[in-house]
């Protein structure tokens, strides 16, 4: 608007078009002088259109300064795709590689024809306390409760609802059928990730203007329903061949299966952390109202307790193990990001670093409990959306400050608000953990006994990317092994 479109094109020729830059003496110079000139035009144009937002907060001006933000959050959020993929890949063998990657993908695939077909209806559509049943496949009628389109709403929780469902892929790695996985995706991401998403957002029985239960990201809507999907499906479908072995006093000894990629892991963990950023801030659903304080207030606490989950789990494993493994610092970061989910609109920063301090410690201390009930996670997927998805919730609780609550909250522990608002966090968290864990338990056992959960041992040994895929991840690298 006060940039007009002449200018704009003038810039461009001045600086790109004419090749002005790159011809210079100074090329790296002029580059970064280029970068510079750009982002202060975009930042100058969206302050130009933040203002005039604010001068008439229901204008089209005012909605679409939201939109853009729900679709650049929703953009966000499906780049963690790539990074559940990186992390995922990094921590297991090399010769399932494929295997893992192929389930990334197509999980979102169809989580995004479910959550359009079914799932959106059934979150968000009119119904009762349980289930929506109206807006199949978006039809007229559909119900929209935010402020923007319905078209970058229902993008964005469709990427969410693909983030559940990958989640799951990690914990059952190296074993698992894969056209089992396929039914377990369809199910997941078009009925229990859609139904829990209903009761907490889409005006259930746990909706916050109703009872209170506060999960402002997901989580318990998207984390815990992951991470309890992935622990049932994991006691179900058993532990790798020689995680677990026998020696000749009878003993149980637990065996370290290394992943055969950490610096592709670490990637994973940055896409991830970056992504969130899309995650959580993207869940105010706008930033025009209060000129994005609110999703400025929660992006600061995402990152700050990502960091303190990081170091503590660094911390915590140094003093467990005398070396600073560097798996567990980077889910830690995971850990942080996930307990911080639920509460990181309603809490000052501090408290953001003590949930993510505490998420790091539970990762560990988690991971160690799963290897002693001989739980075989290869990624650590129960530990860090499990129970850092439980612990983020129960945090509402404690850390909720009075000056920052919504619908019918009430104040946390640490402010004199009594057990009241963590009776109803830990209500609704119990709540979701054993409906997720009844119907995914269902589901796999169900699917055990048709077609077969597990991959034969043979199969198991060579690798996934040869048996179920036909393929390898590294060809002409010679991977099989023989445990």
């Amino acid at each position: 608007m006060v940039v007009a479109p002449e200018n704009i094109g003038n810039y461009h020729d001045n600086s790109i078009g004419k090749g002005n830059i790159v011809n210079t003496g100074e090329p790296r110079r002029a580059r970064m002088g280029g970068g510079v000139a750009f982002l202060a035009a975009l930042g100058a144009v969206l302050l130009v259109v933040s203002a005039a937002a604010a001068d008439d907060g229901s204008s089209k001006v005012s909605i679409g300064l939201d939109a853009v933000w729900v679709l650049i959050a929703a953009f966000l959020v499906f780049f963690m795709q790539a990074g559940f993929g990186m992390v995922e890949a990094g921590f297991i063998r090399a010769k399932n590689t494929c295997n893992i990657l192929t389930k990334n993908f197509l999980d979102y695939c169809t989580a995004s024809i479910m959550f359009f077909l079914i799932g959106y209806a059934f979150m968000f559509g009119e119904g009762n306390g349980f289930i929506g049943w109206t807006g199949f496949g978006l039809s007229q009628g559909a119900v929209n409760p935010s402020g923007v389109p319905i078209w970058a709403f229902w993008l964005f929780q469709a990427a969410f609802c693909g983030a559940a469902a990958t989640i799951v892929a990690g914990g059952m790695a190296g074993r698992m059928k894969f056209p089992a996985y396929l039914l377990y995706t369809i199910v997941i991401s078009g009925l229990v990730y859609p139904i829990v998403g209903h009761w907490i957002w889409g005006g259930g029985w746990l909706d916050i203007g109703k009872s209170g239960f506060a999960d402002f990201a997901g989580s318990t809507v998207v984390h815990s329903t992951g991470g309890w999907a992935a622990l049932i499906g994991t006691i179900i479908l058993g532990p790798r061949i020689g995680k677990y072995i026998r020696n000749g006093r009878g003993e149980t000894k637990v065996r370290a299966i290394p992943g055969h990629n950490i610096p592709l892991a670490s990637l994973g963990v940055f896409i991830l952390w970056f992504g969130w950023f899309g995650f959580n801030p993207g869940s105010t659903l706008g930033v025009s109202t209060d000129g994005g304080s609110l999703a400025s207030r929660v992006a600061m606490n995402t990152n700050l307790s990502a960091a303190a989950g990081a170091i503590a789990a660094m911390v915590t494993i140094w003093l467990c193990s005398g070396k600073p493994d560097l798996s567990m610092p980077m889910n830690g970061c995971l850990a942080g990001l996930v307990a911080v989910t639920a509460p990181c609109a309603f809490i000052e920063p501090w408290a953001a670093i003590a949930i993510g301090g505490f998420g790091g410690i539970i990762v560990v201390l988690g991971t160690l409990l799963l290897d002693r009930l001989r739980i075989d996670d290869p990624v650590g997927a129960v530990p860090v959306h499990g129970l850092n998805g439980l612990w983020g919730t129960l945090a509402v609780g404690l850390f909720a400050s009075p000056e920052l609550l919504q619908g019918n909250m009430s104040k946390g522990i640490f402010y004199g608000g009594g057990f009241g608002q963590l009776a109803i966090q830990a209500t609704g968290a119990l709540a979701v953990a054993a409906f997720v864990l009844l119907a995914m338990g269902t589901v796999f056992l169900t699917i055990r006994h048709t077609i077969g959960l597990r991959v034969p041992r043979e199969e198991e040994l060579r690798g996934l990317d040869i048996g179920e895929h036909g393929m390898e991840s590294y060809a002409g690298f010679q991977i099989f092994t023989t445990e």
